[in-house]
């Protein structure tokens, strides 16, 4: 059994109880059989799963032969189509620009409307914020751990994600934290 579907199958036994205990030991950085940043990845992907989202976990894009892409996910929700990055760095560094780059790059090859979202346990430098802002026609929403957490805690987290799309498209705000509004 490869990595990725040992991975999936571990994530997919696991329900909105099981993944606030995984989120806990996440930022206790205590994950045994996962590798660095995996189980961040796929508990994303599950809360979605979970939701009511349709994902696709972890892939790799092949062009002409070559492998050209690794993406960590994809969502379905509500119209909504959605690339996924997950970054969840050992230490307490902010993810910087380069992740920001990447997806924009990757929603350079794709139908307009998909969106990236960006998911950090740490949240994200200034010039990643920045970055993000100008990344415009592609979309690239900023997600944070406490974001994250929240969603985790209301066991809801696509309408969360409408609500970030819709911010985005009313204020132009990337990096909107869903925790401000709360939906009635």
């Amino acid at each position: 059994m490869t990595a990725a579907a040992k991975y999936e199958a571990m994530i997919q036994s696991l329900q909105w109880k099981d993944l606030r205990s995984l989120w806990e030991r996440i930022e206790n950085r205590n994950t045994p059989g996962w590798d660095s940043g995996k189980a961040f990845e796929y508990l994303v992907l599950r809360a979605f799963q979970l939701d009511g989202a349709e994902v696709k976990y972890s892939y790799s894009v092949r062009l002409f032969g070559e492998e050209v892409e690794q993406v960590d996910g994809v969502v379905y929700c509500s119209g909504l189509s959605c690339l996924i990055e997950s970054k969840d760095f050992a230490d307490k560094v902010n993810v910087d620009i380069a992740p920001i780059a990447k997806l924009r790059n990757q929603l350079l090859r794709r139908p307009a409307s998909t969106l990236g979202l960006v998911f950090s346990r740490t949240g994200f430098t200034d010039p990643a914020r920045h970055l993000s802002y100008f990344s415009l026609p592609q979309t690239i929403l900023l997600w944070s751990g406490e974001e994250i957490k929240y969603a985790l805690e209301r066991e809801s987290i696509c309408e969360l994600l409408l609500l970030k799309y819709r911010v985005c498209v009313e204020d132009g705000l990337p990096d909107y934290d869903v925790r401000e509004r709360d939906i009635p």
